[in-house]
């Protein structure tokens, strides 16, 4: 064994961790902003029209994006299909995150809208490092 591999194996299980404690603490973000579509459907339709110019968002259609929005982010906490469900995510992340491009500048009257940039900063890293991210995974297919 030389002294590559072992360097590389001793860093599996920290980056595994790290990668994990991203994940959840994105699934956090998302689940919140997911259910906040089913309990305050209202609130939903305001961010629609203010950020993505979308005013026909109805109560129905909330539940909707909802329903399909938690399938993602309980596949994306579960590690499934990773190279789509964190695509999906930062995808969707990134979207909320330039959308809101007038909160950035006034940047001391919206400094809750800055948090926005670490947490893309985590779904790109889980996206690059999907592979390693072998913690508390649901594997997709079961090896032989």
């Amino acid at each position: 064994m030389n002294s590559n591999t072992t360097t590389t194996d001793s860093l599996k299980i920290p980056l595994s961790r790290s990668l994990l404690m991203l994940r959840l603490g994105v699934f956090v973000v998302m689940l919140m902003w997911t259910l906040d579509k089913f309990f305050n459907p209202a609130h939903s339709s305001k961010v629609f029209s203010g950020f993505y110019g979308i005013d026909w968002l109805s109560q129905n259609t909330s539940y909707l994006i909802g329903a399909i929005e938690l399938l993602l982010v309980l596949a994306f906490v579960a590690g499934l299909w990773r190279r789509w469900t964190y695509g999906a995510v930062l995808l969707i992340h990134a979207v909320s995150t330039f959308s809101a491009y007038k909160m950035y500048l006034v940047p001391f009257d919206n400094l809750l809208f800055f948090a926005a940039w670490p947490m893309l900063a985590a779904c790109l890293t889980l996206y690059w490092l999907r592979d390693w991210d072998t913690l508390c995974v649901i594997p997709a297919k079961v090896k032989r």
